[in-house]
């Protein structure tokens, strides 16, 4: 069971073969703690989305996976821009630096055992011009996304370089998560593996 409503999410998994039996979104305040780092961060929130996953769940027998994808500047943590003005000031921010996406994946067992896993790519824009950040923010793509961008889109033009799996930036670590679930025991006799 997959415990997030991110299409994104579900492309990926649908690249590596997996179909979840059932998507569940999760309501969780997705605020920071006061001085929590970006890693810590996404570990807490996708570990809240499985726990509150499961508890509403009632197939005793599912894997529950869940995510959270994190931007981080150093120690700051980018918002999942809401606004087009978040966006801009992502954008401004990240334009010609160097930064990192985490995406954090736990899940739940069977049993109840609740397994976490972080995984960390580097990007680096190039300068943007302000002719470029206003015509991203008027295609309204970065709204919603964790740092105000969406790598899989026209932000993609943005990149220099980088530094780790492009999936990770999407928003599923695919190499990390599969891992994780074989090490587990889910594709054992599992029709969708």
């Amino acid at each position: 069971m997959l415990a997030s409503a991110s299409p994104r999410r579900l492309a990926l998994l649908a690249q590596a073969g997996i179909v979840p039996d059932a998507v569940l979104a999760t309501d969780i305040d997705e605020t920071p703690k006061k001085a929590e780092l970006p890693r810590l961060h996404a570990l807490r929130l996708a570990s809240e989305k499985a726990r509150a996953a499961a508890a509403s769940y009632t197939d005793g027998n599912a894997f529950i996976l869940a995510a959270d994808t994190v931007v981080a500047c150093g120690r700051r943590i980018l918002p999942k821009a809401q606004t087009p003005e978040q966006v801009r000031e992502c954008l401004t921010l990240l334009s010609g630096r160097r930064h990192q996406v985490l995406t954090a994946i736990a899940i739940v067992t069977p049993g109840g055992r609740l397994v976490t896993k972080a995984a960390m790519t580097r990007v680096s824009f190039r300068r943007l011009s302000a002719d470029e950040i206003a015509s991203y923010v008027a295609g309204g793509e970065g709204v919603g996304k964790a740092g105000g961008y969406a790598i899989q889109g026209r932000a993609e033009i943005f990149v220099k370089e980088i530094g780790g799996a492009w999936s990770t930036v999407v928003g599923l670590p695919l190499g990390l998560t599969v891992g994780l679930l074989e090490g587990l025991g889910w594709l054992q006799g599992n029709p969708h593996g």
